[in-house]
């Protein structure tokens, strides 16, 4: 599998840790997950909106290795913030979990299922 991150020369440049196109050959499997929220292992939801973050990243994490797949597998995300307030929490859990990663990526302020929730996030990945 390759992946080749792509931004056009002739459309504006990213303005955020992502690529504008992703194009991925000789991929062999590809990996849907779905929505991914704040909450712990025991259901739990933290009120701060930060450690909802990081609980979605090791929960995508989770969900990718039970798949024998990595972070570093993703090519797409979509993001889900109930407020711009939470920008930076978001930012700020998704570079700690994908460092120098820029799969192509969407961001939504939107309302969620409960209104505890604060932020989701769903991938795909491919091998």
């Amino acid at each position: 599998m390759q992946i080749r991150l792509s931004n056009a020369p002739d459309a504006p440049a990213p303005v955020g840790q992502y690529t504008h196109a992703v194009e991925v050959t000789g991929a062999t499997r590809t990996v849907y997950i779905s929505g991914q929220v704040g909450a712990a292992m025991d259901g739990s939801v933290p009120e701060d909106a930060t450690e909802q973050g990081r609980n979605v990243w090791k929960n995508i994490t989770a969900q990718l290795k039970a798949v024998g797949m990595t972070l570093d597998n993703i090519v797409k995300i979509t993001t889900i913030a109930t407020s711009l307030d939470y920008l930076p929490a978001v930012r700020a859990s998704r570079a700690e979990a994908m460092g120098d990663r820029k799969p192509a990526s969407t961001l939504i302020i939107g309302g969620l299922v409960s209104p505890a929730l604060k932020i989701e996030v769903e991938v795909i990945a491919v091998a």
